[in-house]
């Protein structure tokens, strides 16, 4: 992989993995839990991210409940989110995480990353469902001739990037919750199930949730969809 990048003044040249996690069900949780409790998950998932780096330390920003990495490589990064993402979808603390990879050059500013590469980073992590991961076709060869599937999913359109990006979807962490356990379908935070609540139908741990729901249905879906293709 080609490491050239036009050098700018005051910043670091560099070829990075950048890699954006989003909890898709935070704004949910604060609303209905209020922010106490919405913190308090956030700061379960930055242990899990410390948990999961181990012995790594790429640059890492928090954006509110969305957390930046920047990896040396793609296997590098697939190893870290390979130990982050089962652990937070076996955590019933943590909503469904939202994830998108990139690789390509990046311009390094102390413990930042900045450029293009960065910006579809983030926007493939916004296209994601919850429990989904969608990469570029660097990270998804990797993962491949790593024996980890990776589905192609065409070509497709990003907000704000011109060109049409080639998406895989990387399954690192199961698709499925284990048997018998159900989601909130607003907040998808892992419930127990009840006599009334069986999972056989959408779920909610609140009526506030179930009355948002009810609202705008189309806006909260717990299950993978397809990003538009080209």
């Amino acid at each position: 992989m080609s490491t050239n990048v036009t050098a700018v003044a005051g910043f670091e040249s560099a070829v990075a993995t950048v890699a954006f996690v989003d909890l898709a069900g935070f704004s949910a949780i604060a609303d209905v839990y209020g922010d106490a409790s919405a913190l308090a998950v956030l700061g379960r998932f930055e242990e899990m991210v410390r948990e999961a780096l181990g012995g790594v330390s790429p640059p890492i920003k928090w954006i509110g409940d969305e957390a930046m990495f920047g990896f040396p490589d793609p296997d590098t990064a697939l190893q870290v989110l390979g130990r982050l993402l089962p652990a937070c979808r076996s955590e019933p603390r943590i909503p469904l995480t939202r994830t998108g990879l990139n690789h390509g050059p990046v311009f390094r500013r102390a413990n930042d990353l900045f450029g293009s590469t960065v910006n579809i980073a983030a926007r493939i992590a916004a296209l994601a469902s919850p429990g989904q991961l969608l990469a570029t076709q660097p990270v998804a060869d990797v993962a491949a001739a790593s024996g980890i599937v990776a589905q192609d999913m065409g070509k497709v359109a990003l907000r704000s990037i011109a060109d049409h990006v080639s998406l895989y979807a990387i399954e690192l962490a199961p698709a499925f919750d284990p048997p018998g356990s159900i989601r909130c379908a607003r907040c998808t935070r892992l419930m127990r199930p009840t006599a009334e609540n069986t999972p056989t139908g959408p779920w909610f741990c609140s009526e506030r949730c179930a009355e948002a729901y009810r609202r705008s249905p189309e806006v909260y879906h717990s299950g993978t969809k397809a990003p538009n293709r080209a």
